[in-house]
């Protein structure tokens, strides 16, 4: 009885309480752990870091998606459950056949003879952590499927690995054995665990000894699977022939695309291998079709950034850029201009690379450079079009600039991308890439800079007093906001912030979903001005933020002080520090 005796040490309980509790463990055989969280005496929380502290374990807080599956099976199913352990961890550089455990009760017996069971059986150390039983939940609900479907198809798949080796096996067997059941099995489970997951990207990355497949949450790479190193070949020409790639092609980058009909719903795949060291790398981007279908508030504009943008694409003509890295959500913004624009009486023709979503009323095409096809040709070939709205994928050269300036110029609105760090660094960009000053402000309408940041979870997230580093980093943030947006912000006394905590509806990851942080700047008389006098980026955004533009960091802090997410996650994203 150490946990109420510890409770009542420090105050929790009262005496009469704990001998109440006592009797009540003794009737009915329960442990301290359900008695004390079912009569809510103390939190999960504050009662495994109480037990952490009485029996000198550390507890350990782990997410369910970052542990391997075949870490997972070390410990079986059956003695996850019986015993409330789960292997969490495996290997250090010093210790390669260590394991981490994660147990509920390590101070029972019989947990501990099960273990060292496993142990010897599976010729492994370990060390033991403490973890609470919501997080084992999670562990078991996150892997559950996964285990039972992948348990079957790696059996199979280990049978079929001894006739299947990359170093000996002929190019013109691969596409056969790519077509056995084993393969496509294990193909189809990997794609139904990523569209389950939600995951962004599937990885499937061959290593030294053993193919890796990592899933992308939330921005995050995650492990998931370890397969056969010699089923490689085969899970590679499966995608290859879905994708419809060149089987016999393992030297040079691929790129295609697929469909399958996954729990009911079609979902697209877009496909990319790349050779390595240890052979080919396939990367698969999720295409979910409902992500184009976003609200601007959905991804995350609000206030004045909303209005701008919904203020410019009201216009019948004009430019407008986005920017950001990879990843950041600027196609999925621009889909989601073009849905509002997307009209019976509006021709809406595209040129892109790849085509990502495929919208019904939109004309999509796709570049094609082996054969000459690029985004200068292929906007050129837009304009004969007589299109009313033109999306180019990105302006890469002198050609294209000019082009989709000119097109915006005429009459036209012009969407594309353009790679700079901020949206006041578009202007000095074009200007180097050979547009001319006095026609930037004609033809450029708004500029859209972004990131992408994780939501907090609104199931789990608490508020907490955050420490005075983060409250002077950013109540000094504050003070330099524009006058517009300084005078809607409210400072509550006490400071409170709100911050990650992890549970049973996020993975214990304290996060969900992603949103957007935008910087949007529109063409104004003032700015149009100083860019045919002195067009430099500081100049351009001094000028910004007196009419009221906010940083990727500046909204990032509002939606902090909102409770959408934390600094953490902001700094991450703009790299402020």
């Amino acid at each position: 009885m150490k946990l109420l005796q510890e409770l009542f040490a420090q105050g929790y309980i009262s005496e009469a309480v704990m001998n109440d509790l006592k009797k009540l463990i003794e009737k009915t055989g329960k442990t301290e752990e359900d008695i004390i969280l079912s009569k809510n005496i103390a939190t999960e929380e504050l009662l495994f870091d109480l037990k952490s502290k009485v029996l000198g374990i550390p507890l350990k807080k782990i997410k369910a998606e970052d542990i391997a599956f075949d870490v997972l099976e070390l410990i079986p199913e059956e003695a996850s459950v019986n015993y409330k352990m789960a292997s969490i961890g495996k290997g250090t550089e010093a210790n390669p056949n260590l394991v981490q455990i994660g147990m509920v009760y390590p101070e029972d017996i019989a947990a501990q003879s099960a273990l060292r069971f496993l142990a010897n059986q599976e010729n492994f150390t370990y060390q033991v952590y403490l973890i609470t039983l919501s997080n084992l939940a999670a562990i078991l609900k996150q892997h559950k499927n996964i285990s039972a479907e992948s348990k079957e198809a790696l059996q199979e798949l280990t049978l079929e690995s001894k006739r299947i080796s990359s170093t000996i096996i002929k190019k013109s067997s691969v596409s056969a054995i790519s077509e056995e059941a084993p393969i496509i099995k294990m193909v189809l489970v990997i794609l139904r665990h990523a569209i389950e997951g939600n995951a962004s990207d599937i990885h499937i990355e061959p290593g030294r000894d053993k193919l890796n497949v990592r899933f992308r949450l939330n921005g995050i790479l995650h492990p998931s699977l370890s397969l056969p190193l010699q089923v490689h070949p085969a899970v590679v020409a499966r995608i290859k022939i879905l994708s419809g790639l060149k089987i016999d092609e393992n030297r040079l980058p691929q790129d295609g695309r697929f469909s399958e009909r996954i729990n009911g719903r079609d979902v697209d795949f877009r496909v990319s291998t790349f050779a390595t060291l240890y052979g080919e790398k396939v990367e698969i981007r999720v295409l979910d079709s409902s992500t184009g279908l976003r609200s601007f508030e959905e991804l995350g504009l609000s206030g004045r950034s909303l209005e701008v943008v919904k203020d410019a694409i009201k216009r019948p003509y004009g430019m407008i850029l986005f920017t950001g890295p990879t990843g950041s959500g600027k196609t999925t913004t621009q889909y989601a201009i073009l849905r509002v624009l997307n009209q019976d009486s509006v021709n809406i023709v595209t040129v892109e690379d790849p085509i990502e979503y495929s919208i019904a009323g939109i004309n999509q095409s796709q570049v094609k450079p082996e054969i000459g096809y690029t985004f200068a040709n292929g906007l050129r070939q837009i304009l004969r079009q007589d299109p009313n709205v033109i999306m180019v994928g990105e302006i890469r050269d002198e050609e294209t600039a000019s082009l989709a300036v000119n097109a915006a110029l005429t009459g036209h609105v012009v969407l594309s991308t353009l790679h700079t760090n901020s949206s006041v660094g578009v202007v000095p960009r074009l200007i180097d890439m050979g547009v001319r000053p006095f026609l930037i402000p004609s033809a450029l309408k708004l500029v859209i800079s972004q990131r992408l940041i994780r939501n907090l979870c609104p199931n789990c997230k608490i508020k907490v007093k955050p420490p005075e580093k983060i409250r002077n980093y950013i109540l000094d943030r504050i003070k330099e906001f524009p006058a517009s947006a300084k005078s809607l912000i409210k400072i509550e006394d006490p400071f409170l912030l709100y911050e990650a905590k992890g549970c049973d509806s996020c993975g214990l990851t304290g996060y969900t979903g992603r949103v957007g942080l935008y910087e949007v700047l529109t063409m104004t008389d003032e700015l149009a001005e100083l860019i045919q006098k002195n067009p430099l980026e500081s100049l351009i955004f001094k000028v910004a933020q007196k009419q009221g533009m906010l940083t990727m960091e500046q909204e990032g802090i509002l939606k902090v002080l909102n409770g959408q997410t934390t600094i953490e996650e902001v700094i991450r994203a703009t790299g402020e520090r």
